[in-house]
């Protein structure tokens, strides 16, 4: 695993890439000491170099044998049977899970000790991204290695994992997570599920639970349920009398997935069986969904790089007119926007894989220490939500404009174009909605400057206070045809000071009341975003230039497609903040700061797409892997 160790320096300051390395532009900046692992969230603080930022390009040679294992599995066993589980074939299903376990899939997580792989966070990504060609089987795989293995393996007592994970991990029991209810399903805590402790040390569990994948199929339920008034889990066995579930839901899509509701009558749970602490179970739920978000936004990037290959490969052979519609430039426009998106989304996943796979090398005790897994999720809870958001809204996207350019034969299931479509739409529900996520990334920000392990409020003010006395920097990006890496950074460092400026004018407005304000929140949270998955790309690409590869100016017009967009939305989101929050030459005054932050000279975009689109086509697959 190549580590992700970041140098950084204060973002207050501009700065120009040559050899490899970044240098002064200007004046002297505060240096930052050079870490071995990045802090959650410190990327908007402080600038990162593209030298040790870990992406596709850097794979290992284990790296690349594992997605072959997995690649190989899917072509073989799973690809071929897809009309049959959607057809609800759930032996059939049950036994991809077994091969899956007999190949080591499952046991990803789990250390050599109990059965399992021990695989650094890069690794399942990979075997996720191959995983998720059918939908409705990675959403089974994904129930049993993330929300059912996951819950235990990091929650467990050592009995707990001795007695269920080597069966889970061999696929030989099948795991679900029941935590959501017909009126808990953003909000855990709400849950109405009870559990009362007998005088035995035994708890009875009554309720109901939604929504539940794999609950047809499950040996092994992770089960929350309110402990005189508190959250808790419990891990409750199928053959516990008073277990049932209902009917397999027909649901728009993901119909090859067995989702039922679990119902609890009685059930009487042993008191071995209580996961985690008494009245901690949000913090399981919680801890978990970490992990979940980062896989599902795995998932999406291996979703989009199958998709984009079909599109570019029917666009090549489909003729309208006497011409392949690949050479049109409403085709090309959206196969280089579709590139150019995966390629944003794809830079965040993996740097946040990397920074997660340092974390865990650096603070784990021994070398099966799952506990830093554990702190390394929590660690990294902002970066997580964004790639939920971003990942599911990229494929959203992604699948909407394949089924267009399929046209008619689109919306007709002789192609797949509209299963992928009726399928990825959850995504944006799954792992907590995407507004809720939003909610949450400036709030997880704000939570650890408060624990002081940001100077964000600190450095926010300065900014604003800077921005106001027309002291902060305004250089306009100029850009040529294909945008070069310096300009392209400097305009990442403007999106940075302007995500924090506005957070602190909305603090400083509306003080305790901006949680509430759940409007102004989305908007600083979608400038995060678009700002992590920016910078993302841009190092992408530098680090592409610097290791002088064949295709770095593909890389470089990729980054630049999505950076140039993604100023425009920022511009356009900060623009409604202020004219909400100020009235007024105040509100004059504060925009016309802010818009000379984040304004850059266009760019020739028509003529990046078509160049993205031509060598997709092509290579009849998605440019940047292999």
């Amino acid at each position: 695993m190549q580590n992700n160790s970041i140098g950084k320096q204060s973002i207050d300051s501009e700065f120009n890439v040559r050899s490899g390395s970044w240098s002064l532009r200007q004046g002297v900046p505060q240096v930052i000491a050079e870490e071995a692992v990045v802090k959650g969230g410190s990327w908007l603080l402080e600038l990162s170099t593209p030298g040790p930022f870990f992406s596709p390009e850097r794979f290992n040679d284990e790296h690349r044998m594992i997605a072959q294992t997995a690649d190989e599995f899917v072509t073989a066993e799973v690809l071929p049977n897809i009309a049959r589980m959607e057809e609800k074939d759930w032996a059939l299903t049950k036994q991809m899970l077994r091969q899956c376990g007999e190949l080591g899939l499952l046991g990803m997580d789990v250390p050599q000790s109990l059965g399992g792989c021990g695989l650094d966070m890069t690794s399942t990504m990979l075997i996720t991204e191959q995983i998720a060609r059918y939908a409705s089987f990675a959403t089974a795989f994904t129930g049993q290695t993330n929300l059912s293995i996951l819950s235990i393996l990091l929650f467990g007592t050592d009995a707990q994992k001795r007695k269920y994970i080597p069966g889970l991990i061999k696929g030989e029991l099948i795991g679900a997570y029941a935590l959501s209810e017909s009126g808990a399903g953003s909000d855990p805590m709400a849950s109405r599920a009870r559990a009362d402790r007998q005088t035995d040390g035994s708890y009875i569990l009554n309720g109901e639970k939604m929504w539940i994948s794999n609950g047809g199929l499950a040996d092994i339920i992770t089960v929350f349920a309110k402990l005189e008034g508190h959250l808790t889990s419990f891990i409750v066995e199928r053959n516990f009398p008073g277990v049932s579930n209902g009917k397999a839901e027909d649901k728009l899509g993901l119909r090859g997935s067995y989702t039922t509701t679990i119902v609890l009558q009685d059930v009487r749970v042993p008191a071995e069986n209580l996961l985690g602490e008494a009245g901690k179970g949000q913090y399981v739920a919680y801890n978990v969904l970490n992990f979940g978000r980062l896989r599902l936004g795995s998932m999406c990037v291996g979703k989009a790089i199958n998709i984009i290959g079909e599109a570019a490969r029917y666009a090549g052979i489909r003729k309208q007119f006497g011409k392949p519609i690949a050479t049109f430039g409403a085709i090309q426009h959206k196969l280089g926007e579709m590139t150019s998106r995966l390629y944003a989304m794809e830079s965040a996943l993996f740097r946040t894989a990397g920074m997660f796979d340092r974390y865990v090398a650096d603070h784990r005790l021994y070398d099966e220490d799952t506990s830093a897994m554990l702190v390394a999720g929590d660690a990294y809870a902002t970066e997580s939500s964004i790639i939920k958001v971003a990942g599911s809204e990229m494929i959203g996207f992604v699948t909407d404009e394949n089924v267009q350019i399929h046209g008619a034969y689109g919306f007709v299931r002789d192609y797949p174009a509209e299963r992928y479509y009726r399928d990825v739409r959850v995504y944006r529900i799954f792992e907590g909605t995407n507004e809720i996520n939003r909610l949450l990334i400036p709030k997880l920000l704000l939570k650890r400057a408060q624990q002081g392990d940001l100077p964000l409020i600190e450095t926010a003010k300065e900014l604003r206070e800077k921005l106001l006395s027309s002291s902060l920097s305004d250089q306009i990006s100029v850009f040529s045809t294909a945008p070069g890496i310096n300009d392209m950074w400097s305009l990442v460092v403007n999106m940075k000071k302007t995500v924090l400026v506005l957070m602190s004018l909305g603090m400083d407005v509306l003080k305790a009341d901006i949680a509430s304000e759940q409007e102004i929140v989305i908007l600083i949270a979608d400038n995060i975003i678009d700002t992590y998955l920016s910078e993302s790309a841009v190092l992408r690409a530098a680090a592409a230039e610097n290791m002088h590869l064949k295709n770095a100016q593909l890389h470089a017009g990729a980054a630049g497609v999505y950076l140039w967009e993604a100023a425009a939305r920022i511009a356009t989101r900060s623009e409604l903040m202020i004219g909400t929050l100020l009235k007024g030459n105040e509100c004059r005054s504060f925009l016309a700061g802010v818009r000379n932050l984040v304004k850059s000279a266009p760019i020739d975009a028509i003529v990046l797409r078509r160049e993205l689109a031509d060598a997709t086509v092509q290579k009849g697959n998605y440019l940047f892997r292999n």
